[in-house]
């Protein structure tokens, strides 16, 4: 090859389709398809080897299209500097395209050595956005018409794509090859375009049809909420290709007067605008990856317990939903919002655990793991953020009310077996606990609400923690979610992290 090329990098957006990076490059001349495996990445601890074997699937499938258009997809492993630098020798690049990219702290200060290294050669960087997180945003007034803007902005076709010289593609590395620890999922979503494409069908035409009763409950849940979620937080669909299958299909109800779906796709609508709403938030503030968002709640005392962190990881605290829903998680890679919300709530409240160390745990579990949403809700549902209401879960009330026929429980803890329906959820009321092979609860946990209540509300008081709130408020608060400014009754204290898509 003598002609330097148009340099595609892919990072989370494994698909050909509505891709505005490649599609632009693809105008100007040859492109080069790059994948690049980051060891360093991988060694991260939010990265785990679910992640990767959802993304090595997906890589094989965009491999595959990308061969069809003409070039198939390269794959190098290493330092991406290094990496880039190699191609930038031979046969030269023309210019760097990638998508805008809201990821982990990692990610963040790889793309500034990156940002220095194509400045230092003269070499075009062009990162064009592919959702509604915009970056370096000076205001969130008018945020959500801008998202409605771009999202009604026509879907990019797949260019076709002038093969070039014979490049070896590389091999697609094994978990085992980046050193990544085993990490059993059997019931792990499959990666790829065609899996994503094939739930978004059967979701508009099917399976939302309860979507709104269902969705808080984990058992229902799975099968009646979009499970779209590693596909967008992966790229492998658009989050636009989804809003506008919605919004047709939205048409077709209208007019065909189909009933059953209205209220469904509506609500799921909203959660994708939320979806976006959060990731601005750690695009706009890298720090609350690790850093409290309201500087007050820093002086929370909660402490690092290795035996109580162990017992959340494992679903072994004691609190049966609590614990159905961790196992699940571990073999699903999957969990429905809500019971999302009350896992990093009952780790930060009643187990009065350090977020950053249970939000990892979940990090790693998670399939769907998307900085941006992640660190925004572990915040959120850990207290931290100064601006939202403090929502505590009552586990045994949760498991009541999202699991009242027991069903989703048993499945998940069979050492439960013997156990009245009357007594699953407080296994320790039962007369025959002492036979049990199933540890009791590690925590009161109506006192320990008790206790966490007071210590977050006792950071909460005064002037200046208000006046701190206000300010964070105006950084990162959504204009539609009626959360008051100091002094004034909010009309809506409704957790609006419970409409995220799922």
């Amino acid at each position: 090859m003598t002609t330097p090329v148009q340099l595609v990098w892919f990072k989370r957006d494994l698909r050909v389709a509505d891709h505005p990076a490649l599609a632009e490059a693809a105008a100007r001349g040859p492109v080069l398809p790059l994948y690049i495996v980051e060891p360093e990445l991988w060694a991260e601890p939010d990265m785990a080897g679910r992640h990767w074997a959802f993304i090595a699937e997906s890589l094989a499938e965009l491999r595959g299209e990308l061969a069809a258009l003409g070039q198939p997809l390269i794959v190098r492993m290493g330092d991406a500097v290094a990496v880039l630098e190699a191609f930038r020798r031979a046969p030269g690049i023309a210019a760097l395209w990638s998508h805008q990219e809201t990821g982990n702290g990692w990610t963040f200060a790889r793309d500034r050595r990156i940002g220095a290294w194509a400045r230092q050669h003269g070499l075009p960087w062009h990162e064009p956005v592919q959702g509604g997180v915009v970056r370096r945003l000076a205001t969130r007034d008018g945020w959500a018409k801008r998202f409605d803007a771009f999202m009604a902005e026509p879907v990019r076709k797949a260019p076709t794509l002038p093969p070039l010289t014979v490049i070896d593609p590389g091999p697609i590395p094994t978990a085992g090859d980046l050193g990544l620890a085993p990490d059993p999922c059997p019931e792990r979503q499959e990666g790829g375009r065609a899996a994503g494409t094939a739930l978004l069908e059967s979701f508009l035409t099917d399976r939302a049809r309860p979507y709104q009763r269902a969705m808080s409950a984990p058992g229902p849940g799975a099968t009646h909420c979009s499970r779209l979620s590693p596909h967008l937080a992966w790229g492998t669909v658009s989050i636009r290709e989804v809003v506008q299958a919605t919004w047709r299909r939205q048409r077709v109800i209208k007019e065909s007067g189909e009933r059953g779906f209205a209220g469904a796709l509506r609500s799921f609508n909203g959660r994708l605008h939320w979806r976006d709403h959060f990731m601005q938030k750690l695009e706009d503030a890298p720090r609350i990856e690790w850093k409290e968002m309201h500087p007050k709640m820093a002086a929370l005392d909660r402490q690092s317990d290795a035996a109580r962190l162990d017992a959340f990881a494992a679903g072994e605290t004691g609190l049966p939903f609590v614990d159905a829903c961790m196992r699940s998680l571990r073999a699903t890679g999957w969990m429905n919002f809500r019971m999302r919300a009350m896992l990093q709530a009952v780790a930060s409240y009643h187990l009065w655990l350090p977020w950053r160390e249970s939000g990892l745990i979940l990090a790693r579990l998670f399939t769907d793991y998307e900085p941006g949403i992640h660190w925004s809700q572990v915040q959120m549902q850990s207290g931290t953020t100064g601006i939202n209401t403090i929502r505590i879960y009552n586990p045994v009330k949760q498991g009541w009310d999202q699991d009242p026929d027991g069903s989703f429980t048993r499945r998940w803890v069979p050492e439960l077996a013997a156990v009245p329906d009357k007594d699953l959820h407080e296994p320790w009321r039962w007369e025959g606990t002492g036979g049990l092979r199933y540890p009791p609860p590690i925590v009161d946990h109506l006192a320990a609400a008790r206790a966490a209540k007071e210590k977050v509300y006792a950071l909460r008081r005064g002037k200046a923690f208000r006046e701190a709130s206000d300010r964070i408020q105006a950084r990162h608060g959504s204009r539609r979610s009626g959360i008051a400014s100091t002094g004034r009754k909010s009309r809506d204290t409704r957790q609006m992290s419970l409409d995220l898509p799922s």
